[in-house]
């Protein structure tokens, strides 16, 4: 498939806050000293007394948008996901989640495609930590039409919803007449009989690129993009599942308690089918090019063909 517009999905989550400042003023934006690099400056810009910076104080950030969500605000709390997942999630867990409180956290900078930051500012747990708190809705959006998809939608939700974005610019995939999203439903992007790929964020597109490939090596693989990882789409995962009897995950997270986890819980379940999990493995990221360690983690159209093409074979 050919890369047409790319937007980096941070950026597309400040354009989406704006949209949605537009319709709905009981929306307030929270950054923590970060609206430059979050692209929450742009919603800044445009509502100045509706953004709030806590400056480099995380954890009091969250407490902040618990009480305003007491008052019936909806408050989108913004940070590097290491920050947001990692150095709050005290207050994540007992603030927000326990009594499951009306508040939005948006986590940007994730994964490896941080780059060059390095290991202590890519992110590739927060996925698996972000699931185990009850009531948690869990959202990585794939390109620019998803996220302001989601944002939307995380604000229509009452409840915590953490939503993930990257700091990479990635090819808009999503302008399809026919594209919906829906908290909790995955979408089926291409059909197949051989082997079922399910994918997440950044690497839905690398997914689709891989796909062609193996067609052209006579191996037929289904594509799924899964943009909520919990809830999870658990009939789509099953159906597919099913029809091919192989599933393999890819996603820019560790392979521990992420995606690969969520849908193995599954299929531990029924017995469906067997599973491939690519991901990052058990080792924390390093210095390079987002591009540069999407393909020593495998997590490129090369990478997954490869490790489909093994899997199947």
């Amino acid at each position: 498939m050919p890369d047409t517009v790319k937007i980096a999905t941070r950026e597309s989550y400040g354009n989406a806050l704006v949209e949605l400042g537009k319709v709905n003023e009981k929306v307030y934006v929270l950054d923590a000293d970060l609206a430059g690099a979050t692209k929450t400056g742009i919603f800044k810009k445009a509502f100045p007394d509706r953004h709030i910076d806590c400056g480099i104080a995380e954890c009091n950030m969250m407490g902040i948008a618990a009480g305003l969500s007491t008052t019936g605000l909806i408050p989108f709390c913004s940070s590097f996901a290491m920050f947001a997942s990692g150095r709050a999630f005290e207050q994540v867990r007992n603030s927000i989640g326990y009594p499951h409180l009306n508040v939005k956290i948006g986590a940007t900078h994730a994964g490896v495609t941080v780059g060059e930051d390095g290991a202590s500012h890519q992110c590739i747990e927060d996925l698996a930590v972000m699931r185990t708190i009850p009531g948690m809705v869990v959202i990585c959006p794939s390109d620019d039409i998803e996220v302001k998809a989601a944002v939307k939608a995380a604000a229509e939700y009452v409840g915590p919803v953490y939503m993930r974005f990257g700091r990479s610019a990635v090819p808009v995939i999503n302008d399809t007449p026919d594209y919906k999203f829906e908290i909790g439903r995955g979408i089926l992007l291409k059909e197949g009989k051989d082997v079922t790929i399910i994918a997440t964020g950044v690497c839905v597109c690398e997914a689709l690129k891989a796909a062609e490939t193996l067609k052209q090596e006579g191996i037929d693989a289904e594509v799924i993009n899964i943009h909520t990882i919990k809830p999870l789409d658990k009939d789509l995962v099953l159906q597919s599942a099913k029809k091919t009897g192989r599933v393999v995950t890819v996603e820019e997270h560790s392979v521990i308690g992420g995606l690969g986890s969520a849908v193995a819980d599954v299929l531990a379940e029924s017995n469906a089918a067997v599973l491939k999990k690519i991901g990052v493995p058990d080792v924390f990221g390093e210095s390079g090019t987002a591009g540069q360690l999407l393909h020593k983690f495998k997590l490129d159209a090369e990478g997954i063909t490869e490790g489909v093409k093994d899997f199947v074979k």
